[in-house]
């Protein structure tokens, strides 16, 4: 298991963590959470081994293998699925085993290296690799495409795919649905699931977090607080606990109010002196209850719409996508990405755009907000529509 035992964390001069303890065990799934700069990036760099604690004790099985995802963008002309393969370090170490063994010509060592080639899973690691990445929203066309062929969002895809092919008995995920489609979202979350390990994960994704962990781990005015729990039962833990809090502070300052009136009262009273005194001592040792401070005290209000037209817009027989580049030879086509379009939206409605990348959703949105004229079709809008994008 992992031990946290008064531990203090800093980073310059300001103090993340201070004396604080938490124990996380051996197949729990942690939802670790707190405000932007309260130290959960802070909290995996003393996980992983890139930072050391300040004060207390740090312990982590020494067996325990770990996986994260690397946050520099890769630069490589391998393949896609040459790069996730490399992922699996223990295979790698056995590959290069394999390739030292035989240069050596040590028929025993060789015998050995083999075996434990075959031990790391080299009869599978392609057809692993390749499910890791079109899990993740490559398609079969894409597996042998160079890493440097991919766009940023694509290649950390490729770093995400990486880590899950290691072998771990750990895993530190920050952020893990960053640049991911909804397909690729539901499918991480059937595998970290399954994920037999210790799994530590940053997320600002509710429903993400609720689906997988079951454990919360807060960080709160430098202090690590367990709850057990997904994200939506600690929420409501934290709620009634807050209620608890200030109920106590109220009761707890009625009665120091009681005790300073009696001290006010008779401290100049020769036969209630030595009660007033008591009373003082015991104000003294008093320990006071913090008043409950929430992490962003703001309200925010959309403001009233001076009309609403309904419908709000008509799109009849209509086009989109893009015109030509500006270097293309005159009369060249503009890119048809979606056509045949007939919808309406109406007043209140909540419309949700699905796809998979490429489909057309950001191309849609950017036509309606008028970034973008549509190739073919009708687009009529209400009567003093505004719209905010």
């Amino acid at each position: 298991m992992i031990i946290l035992k008064n531990v203090t964390l800093r980073r310059g001069t300001k103090t993340l963590l201070d004396k604080t303890s938490v124990t996380i065990n051996p197949g729990e799934k942690v939802g670790l959470v707190g405000r932007n700069g309260a130290g959960k990036s802070t909290l995996f760099g003393l996980l992983n081994g890139t930072l050391h604690e300040d004060g207390g004790d740090y312990s982590i099985p020494t067996q325990w293998r770990m996986g994260q995802v690397a946050q520099d963008m890769p630069e490589t002309a391998q393949s896609a699925t040459d790069f996730v393969i490399d992922g699996d370090t223990p295979l790698l170490a056995a590959r290069n085993e394999v390739h030292d063994a035989e240069a050596s010509d040590d028929g025993m060592r060789m015998a050995e290296a083999y075996m434990a080639l075959n031990d790391a899973g080299e009869h599978d690691a392609e057809a692993r690799a390749q499910s890791l990445i079109l899990g993740l929203g490559f398609k079969v066309s894409e597996l042998h495409n160079p890493v440097d062929s991919f766009s940023g969002g694509w290649r950390m895809r490729l770093q995400l795919a990486r880590a899950l092919m290691c072998p771990s008995d750990i895993l530190l995920l920050d952020e893990p649905t960053n640049h991911l489609d909804l397909d690729a979202l539901v499918w991480l979350e059937a595998w970290l699931k399954r994920y037999p390990g210790t799994l530590v994960m940053i997320s600002h994704d509710r429903e993400f977090l609720d689906a997988i962990t079951q454990v919360t781990l807060h960080i709160d005015n430098a202090k690590l607080v367990r709850y057990g729990g997904n994200y939506s039962k600690f929420e409501d833990m934290r709620a009634e606990q807050m209620l608890l809090q200030q109920a106590t502070m109220a009761k707890q300052a009625d009665k120091i109010a009681h005790l300073q009136s009696f001290i006010n009262r008779f401290k100049a009273k020769a036969s209630k002196a030595k009660q007033a005194q008591s009373r003082v001592k015991a104000l003294e040792r008093m320990e006071k209850i913090a008043p409950v401070l929430a992490d962003a005290e703001f309200t925010f209000e959309f403001q009233e719409p001076q009309n609403l037209p309904n419908p709000m817009l008509s799109m009849v027989d209509v086009a989109i996508g893009y015109p030509p580049a500006e270097d293309a030879p005159a009369g060249s086509p503009p890119t048809v990405i979606v056509r045949g379009i007939n919808r309406s939206v109406m007043a209140g409605q909540r419309i949700g755009i699905l796809g998979a990348n490429g489909q057309g959703k950001s191309t849609l949105v950017k036509t309606i907000a008028r970034d973008l004229k549509a190739i073919s079709g009708e687009v009529t809008e209400g009567k003093g529509l505004n719209i905010g994008y």
